[in-house]
Order: structure tokens, then sequence, then C-alpha cells
């Protein structure tokens, strides 16, 4: 008979603030974005608070992009971008897909997959309706975000690309790369048009301030580069109104192509030693702020206009008096005097002039002034943003920087406007731990839980996930509820045994010299009258719980030693049978002792670990035993005689943390391997995996009634995994894990074969243009539906044509004509052509290419059939045909132009396509002047002007055409 279990699913993940993402604001500064692992946490600015997180694990619309089976594991959050126009925010992560989030409403509205590795940058362009990526994969991607598809892949890097940003006012990005160059991209011709070198080693970050007129790079070295941006064209343009004569012009057209022109460096300061990790400027453009890699940002002042010309003069008479004073020193010790003096004086002056035309531009010190480090106590700054323009400071602060720092919380920095110190405004760093979470225990009654790390002790509600209290603590590495709930034992590295009041979230006892090692296990009895330790000091003790009366009247819990038991070895777990007749003890020499309890006789000994066994636990009916080991394997016990039922291969590293569920056989494990499994162990059978921590796993712990599993990790999460009403079977997972690894396999050999075809041409002519999309499981699945339904659609239209031919026959013969046909029910009573229409308008605008792209040429030519009716029909349609009909003549030109039967399709198109799309164009065209009409109207009773200021920002959301 097969037997069905309940499924466990991912529910929450909570306990982490900031991960490897830098921080971001929106646009009005009121909302503040961080990376907690695969989620995006939205942080109220002003009050330091949680407003929601966006997790492609829970979101609805990311249930396949993603996602897997198990219900956990996806990729984390490397870098975000938050959106100039609009609420929303583009995430990308470390398996090569970038989501677009609307932060207001939580959901996922696109998913571009392009990349094959990680997304190192992101930028939007001035208006935010270009996106552009780059990657580990050495590739640019640039994506249309209001067509939600991919333009087009530009490759030249050689290696991984590590900032990128558009160029304000031109059609222009720049990247920068590893491999030590800074690319300008034409986004017209999508070609490199120029490729800046001279740095030394690996350039990890470029911006551009926000006037246009500034490109700032850092690398590995000491110094800051500093670029003038000038636009060809402009230049092109007046160099030709004023050239008199062709010299002139063809002087103009040899610099044509020169975007980026060399300011010279400032050199960095104290933090020097390290390679840059970011470089930004403020929203203002008054700031610009360079952080290394170690606990220093640099924070430079920009000067402006004329500070800078200021500057430049004083750097001319400096340079004059020196080489004025450097020939009056040659003339003194000429030795004939006058002569030789006045020919030294003018060949002096001369090079001076020299020099000072070679210098009298304005070069990146005159710009920059260096003002203030910044660092953080304790911990490394991973990344920083500056408050955008639109937040509202406080008298006396010039700027205000934002520091995700790598102890998992964020500061608040404010950089005072008068002395250019800085002092910490606000932190947020209570909803989580600054290091890994050790150890963690639910209470009696679900309702609580408690997680310890190097340095404090945390209690949660593990079903919302919000943190209750936090206390300081030693290096706890176990923990114990004790009975009633309202107090906490902790054992810590140092060997002590830590007493805390939860509801006053205060330590009230320390038991000082309680081993003389590492407490590596807690385990309570059954009677609830103690507990018994296990340390590294090759001792078991065992402790009771005792009340005194504080001297204010008040109670409180301590501890009293009853009894100590030495052992051969370094004890790493202890665990009490359910009935309280036996006591297990994991030995560092791989063995499990047995002891009664009452009397610490000795019972059994355990052999078969090949490592020592990390963790155990017992079942409630007090008749199996489960170790797991450093061997990566688990094994069965039976306590009657000590026998081992089995041993499993169940984890790919150290099993860490092993839990019974409650009142059956079933079994939870956690392993180094960064997975959680779920076990029948009277089948011995693997039910489960769950995957979705991103670091190594430290422990579980599984509900009284084991309708939740809580699980502690290196990445500082602490996830809620949860039981739902879903049944599923043990072989059909089974062929589901299979499948998954088969696709998988499949997708990044398609990835790696799509790559090196995109790589060839690049290879032979330097930079060029590739397609943007991957492809992917669910763009081969798109290709396979548009098949069907061509396949369908054809079936459809012979039995059409087969129907027309009965009822033309019957009426030559006289005969009563056939029944009519019945509407296809597989086809929805639709037509042929309206069918196939809805089938191609379900494909995803990000999968659309690369699903047409793996049609076959005669399904491309059916499908090029059905555009003249699209067209025709007019409504939504036409904009959909007009993208098709583009992809599938750039896809398969040279096939059309040779295949006879294209050609009445072509002409068809022909005809309708220009007049179709101009319709379209009038359209849009007509609803923006309206919009245009309507805001001057409603100026207009409004009283304000456009001289006023306020037209151009309405304008703008209006779109170019507005004007």
């Amino acid at each position: 008979m097969v037997k069905a279990y309940l499924r466990y699913e991912f529910s929450s993940a909570f306990g982490v603030i900031t991960s490897s993402a830098n921080p971001t604001y929106d646009a009005s500064g009121k909302l503040l974005f961080t990376s907690s692992l695969e989620s995006i946490s939205v942080w109220n600015a002003k009050q330091a608070s949680l407003v929601r997180q966006m997790s492609p694990v829970v979101a609805s619309t990311s249930a396949g992009a993603g996602a897997s089976a198990a219900g956990g594991a996806v990729a984390e959050v490397t870098v975000l971008c938050c959106s100039p126009s609009g609420p929303t925010i583009a995430a990308g992560y470390s398996d090569g897909t970038v989501r677009l989030w609307n932060y207001q409403t939580g959901d996922c509205s696109v998913t571009f997959r392009g990349h094959k590795t990680a997304v190192s940058c992101l930028r939007y362009n001035g208006g935010g309706s270009l996106l552009v990526s780059g990657g580990r994969d050495t590739d640019l991607i640039v994506w249309d975000v209001v067509g939600e598809t991919g333009l087009y892949r530009l490759r030249g890097h050689k290696d991984q690309v590590t900032d990128v940003a558009f160029l304000p006012g031109q059609s222009k990005l720049v990247s920068c790369s590893k491999d030590g160059l800074v690319k300008v991209w034409d986004l017209d011709t999508h070609h490199c048009c120029q490729t800046v070198g001279g740095h030394k080693a690996e350039v990890w970050s470029l911006d551009v301030n926000p006037a246009g007129t500034r490109l700032a790079t850092g690398a590995t070295d000491n110094e800051i580069r500093v670029f003038a941006i000038r636009n060809p064209e402009e230049a092109a343009a007046a160099l030709a109104a004023d050239a008199a004569g062709g010299a002139g012009a063809a002087a103009g057209s040899e610099r044509d192509h020169t975007v980026l022109v060399p300011m010279g460096s400032v050199r960095r300061g104290a933090a020097s030693h390290e390679r840059v990790a970011m470089l930004r400027f403020s929203g203002d453009g008054e700031w610009l702020g360079v952080q290394g890699a170690g606990k220093g940002l640099e924070l430079f002042r920009v000067r402006d206009e004329d500070e800078a010309r200021k500057k430049l003069k004083r750097r001319r008479k400096r340079r004059k008096e020196k080489a004025t004073k450097k020939a009056a020193q040659k003339g003194a010790a000429a030795a004939d005097g006058g002569a030789a003096g006045g020919s030294d004086n003018e060949e002096g002056e001369g090079a001076g002039g020299a020099e000072g035309d070679d210098e009298d531009t304005t070069k990146a010190s005159d710009e920059l002034e260096a003002v203030q480090l910044v660092s953080s106590k304790g911990a490394k700054i991973k990344a920083f943003c500056f408050t955008p323009p639109a937040a509202k400071l406080p008298a006396g602060v010039a700027c205000r920087l934002v520091l995700s720092l790598s102890n998992n919380c964020i500061e608040v920095v404010n950089i005072s406007s008068e002395t250019h110190d800085y002092d910490t405004a606000s932190r947020i760093d209570l909803g989580g731990h600054r290091s890994d979470v050790r150890a963690l225990a639910l209470s009696a009654d679900d309702s609580s839980l408690l997680t310890a790390s190097s340095a404090a002790l945390k209690l949660w509600n593990p079903r919302t996930g919000a943190c209750l209290a936090t206390m300081d603590s030693g290096y706890g590495l176990c923990v114990l509820f004790a009975p009633g709930n309202k107090f906490a034992v902790v054992g810590t590295k140092e060997g002590t045994l830590e007493v805390f009041d939860l509801g006053a979230a205060t330590r009230v006892h320390v038991e000082e010299g309680a081993h003389g090692g590492a407490v590596w296990s807690l385990t309570p009895l059954p009677n609830k009258t103690g507990f018994f330790s296990g340390a590294a000091d090759k001792t078991v003790k065992l402790w009771q719980w005792s009340v005194v009366t504080l001297p204010g009247g008040a109670k409180s819990l301590r501890l009293a030693h009853v009894r100590s038991v030495a052992m051969a070895d370094d004890v790493l777990a202890v665990r009490v049978s359910p009935d309280g007749r036996l006591l297990a003890v994991a030995l560092l020499d791989a063995t499990v002792k047995v002891y009664f309890a009452d009397s610490m006789k000795f019972f059994l000994s355990l052999y078969g670990h090949k490592l020592p066994v990390l963790c155990m636990d017992i079942s409630s009916d007090s008749s199996m035993l489960l170790t797991g080991s450093s061997d990566k394997n688990i094994k069965v016990w039976g306590l009657d005689f000590g026998d081992c039922h089995k041993s499993l291969f169940a984890h790919g590293d150290a099993v860490m943390s092993v839990c019974w569920v409650p009142g059956t056989h079933y079994a939870f494990t956690a392993g180094k391997d960064r997975l959680l499994k779920y076990w029948d162990l009277d089948r011995f059978e693997l039910l489960l995996e769950l995957p979705g921590h991103l670091g190594e796993l430290w422990c579980c712990a599984v509900s009284q009634f084991g309708d939740f599993v809580v699980t502690g990790s290196h990445d500082r999460s602490i996830r809620r995994w949860e039981r739902t009403s879903e049944p599923f079977f043990v072989e059909e997972e089974r062929e589901r894990r299979l499948e998954s690894l088969f696709e998988a396999d499949l997708e990044t050999t398609a990835a790696d074969r799509d790559a090196a075809a995109g790589a060839a041409p690049a290879a032979g002519g330097g930079d060029a243009a590739a397609p943007a999309g991957r492809r992917t499981l669910e763009a081969v699945g798109a290709a396979d539906a548009i098949i069907e339904a061509l396949e369908a659609a054809a079936l459809e239209l012979e039995r059409l044509r087969t129907a027309d031919k009965e009822r033309a026959e019957a009426a030559e013969a006289g005969r009563p004509p056939p029944r009519a046909l019945p509407p296809n029910a597989l086809m929805g009573g639709l037509a042929p052509s309206a069918y196939v229409l809805k089938v191609v308008a379900g494909v995803r605008a990000s999968e659309l290419e690369q699903a047409v792209m793996m049609l076959p040429f005669a399904d491309t030519l059916r499908l090029l059939g059905y555009l003249p009716r699209w067209l025709e029909a007019g409504g939504p349609a036409v904009e959909l045909t007009v993208r098709l009909a583009v992809l599938l003549v750039r896809l398969h030109q040279g096939q059309l132009v040779a295949t006879a039967a294209a050609r009445p399709v072509l002409l068809a198109l022909q005809r309708q396509l220009r007049r179709s799309a101009q319709g379209l164009k009038d359209v849009v065209g007509f609803n923006l002047a309206a919009m245009g009409h309507l805001g001057r109207r409603a100026r207009e009773r409004e009283g304000v002007t456009e001289a006023d200021g306020v037209a151009p920002a309405k304008l703008q959301l209006l779109g170019p055409g507005a004007a």
C-alpha cells in the first residue's frame, strides 16, 4: 500500500536586516530598501520600522520563477536599484535573474532572465524606461522596462562587469570591469565607441554626477580618477557652426567619438591600502563617497565652479612663483652675470608659459576636497547610499549616509555642515543577530522562540517573526527554557551557565565555573526538576532548579549543582529519554554511551560512526535514538539492545542537528550542506528536501504538535517551515527531484550553448551586441505551447474547410445542408486565429523573443500567416503583432527571402503593418496632447505659469512628446 505524507513548505524568514546588496532609498527619501538574503526589506526611514518584505518564495506572481518544488530555494539578492519614476525597485539575483517589484503592493511585476551568473550591477536611465544590468558573465544587457523585454546584449569586457551608469543627455552608457577597462557604449549602434585604459588593475566602481558632466572611477590603487563627460554630437554641431573652412570641420570630425576626457586623479587618504568597493555621488552632486573594502568610507566635497576656478588660479600663481624663483637662482649662479642671466630668465619664462598652457584647465584636485573618513566600530562597511535631495535633513546637517554593515545592521550617519564631523543618527539592529544563529529552542507551548549567537540572546514570536526582546550574553552554544517559560538557561563557549529572566529581558545569574570548557549541550529532565549539561571538560553535570527570594521580595531562578560524572572524552551532546530512564552521551571519540539516568550506571555503548557524533535525539516513545555525525551519516539505534537499525547517508556535509517529530517516527535533520531534510525512519526513506538557507545550518527545532519547524543558520536567518494539508507520495517526490536535476542540467547546457554561439562573432570582431534573453525552461514551454496552438488551429481550419466543401456539394446535389459544426471545446469555442492570438498573448513579454527563436521555420511561416488577420482586427493586438512581425523577419530574413510561399504573406504585412502602427501612434499622440491640454487648463485655473518651474515637472510625467 502506498503511503501518503503531508508536505512541509517554507513559510517565513526573519532575523536578517541587511545582506550583501547595497541599500537604496526611494525618490522621496521616506522608504529605505535593503536586501535580506533572497528578500527585499522595505523600511520606514524615519521610524526605522519594517514596512514589508518582498520575496519570490512567497510571491504568487513568481511561483514558477526560481522557487523549487519543495518550496524554498531561490537566489540571493546581489544588487538593488530604485526607479526614478514610479514605485518600482529592480533587484538582481545571484542566479542571473532581474526582478522588478512594486514596493507599494509587494508584487513582482516582471522577471528578466539573461545572465548566466550573478548580476553585479544595475542602473536605470533618467526617465526610468531603460534598465541596464551587468553580470559576472562579462555581459551587459539593456532591458526595456515598459515593453518588459530585453533589447540587446553588449559584449566586450573580458572579466566581471563591476559597475555601469547611463550618461545623462546622451544615448550612451559607461561600464567598468575587473579587466581594468572603462568602456563607453553607444545605445543607437549597440557598439563600444570608446575604451579608456590606464587603470593599473581591476576597476571596481564608477558613477556619474547628477549634472552629467563628470565621471569618477575607483580601482584597486589609491587614486580616484575623474573624467569630463563630453557630448560628441553637441561638440560637432558647435564646430560645424563656427568652422570657417574645411580644416576646422576635419579637425572636429577627428574628435567626434571622444566622450570621456581625463581630468587627472585625486589620492585617497587613510583607507588607500584597500581597494575601492563602491563609489557614489550624492543626489545633489555636492558630495562624493568612496568606500573601501574595509571599515573606512572617505567623503569628498565637490567644489562648485567658482571655488574650482579660484583653486586653479592659486595653482597657476604658485607655479609662476616657482618658475620665477628657479630662474632667479639660475641667473645668480651664472658665471658671466647679466647676459647669460637674461637669456636664462627668458628661457625660464618661456618654459613656465608652456607649462601653464598644459595646465590651464580644471583638474580633479581643483574640484574634489577630502573632508572626512567615516568608519563604523567593530564592523566593516559593505555598502552605502546617500539620502535623496527630497529628504528633509535637520539643521546643521550637510548630508546623510546610510551604511550597510557586515554585522547585519544598518547605521545612519549625519555629516555636520560646519565641522564636517559625523555622528550616528540611528541604527537598525534589533531585528537580527550580529553573527551566526548557533542555537535555538522552542517553548513548551510553541509561543516563544529563543536564539543564541556569539554575543546576544533574542526572544521571538515564531509565528510572526517579531523580535520581542534582546539580551546580552556570552557566546551561546545551547539554550534551554526553564519550566513555565519565564526563565531560560544558556550554555556558553566560556564554560558558564547564564540564567535569563525573559519577562524583564535581563541576565539574572551567571554560574561561573560551571564547566571547565565549552558547554555543548543541555537536556531537561522529564519531571521538570532540572537538567543535564555536557561540556568539553569531559564531564556531564546534573543541575536542579532552585528559587531564591531577592532583597526586594521578588523571586528569581538559580541553579543548584547535584552531581558530576566524568567521561573518557569531550562531551558533544546529551539527551534524556522522554520516560526519564536513560541518558545518552555523545563523546568526541565517535561513540555514544547510554546510562541509567537515576544512578548513572553504564548501560550501552554504541559504535559505528567514523567521526564524532555532533547531535542526537530520542523518540517520544523512548525506543529509538537518532544520531547525526561529522561523517555525513545518520544512524537509527534501538535503545532496548543498542542495535543499529539503519545507517543512512544523509547530507553532503556534517549533520549539525536532528529532531524527532513528537509522537511519530518521522525526523528532521539539518546539515552544513544548507539543507533541511524530512525522513520516515520506520521505512528509512527520505521524504523531502527543504532548501532555502544560504549558509550552513547549525540548529533546528520542531514544535510540540509537529506543525512547524524552525531552523537557524550561518546566514543569520531564522526560517520557519510549516506543515500543510497537501499530501504527497515518496515515489512522486523522488521523481520530481530527479526531474529538477535533469532540468537544471538541461537549462545550464542550453545557456552555455547560447552563450558560446553569441560569443563567436564577438571573439573575431571585438565589442558587439547579441540577443538579450537566455533560453529557459519557461521559454521552451512557451514555444511548445505556440506550436501546439498552431497545430490545433491547422486541424480546426481543415475541419472547417471539409464542412464547407460538404455544404457546397449538398447545395449542388439539392440535398439538405449538413448539421452545423459544434464549437471546438479544446479551443474554448474560439476561431483558429483568435485562439492562436490568445496563446501568443499569454507568453510573457520577456520570454517571447526566446520562444519565437525556438520555433521551426514551418511554424514560423504559419504564425506569419495569422499576423495580417490580427492587424485587420485592430485593438490591443496591434502592438503585439508589430513586435512579432519585426522579430520574425529579423530572425528569419534569409529563409523568408528564399521561400516563395512567404512572399504573399510579406506583401500583405507590408500593406497593413505601417498603417496599423501609424494608427496606434496617432492614438498615443492624441492622448498625450489631451493630457498636455488638461495640464495647461489646470495650471490656468491655479494661476501658475510655466515660468514658475512647475510645468517641467508635470511634463516629465507625460513623456517627451508632451512638450
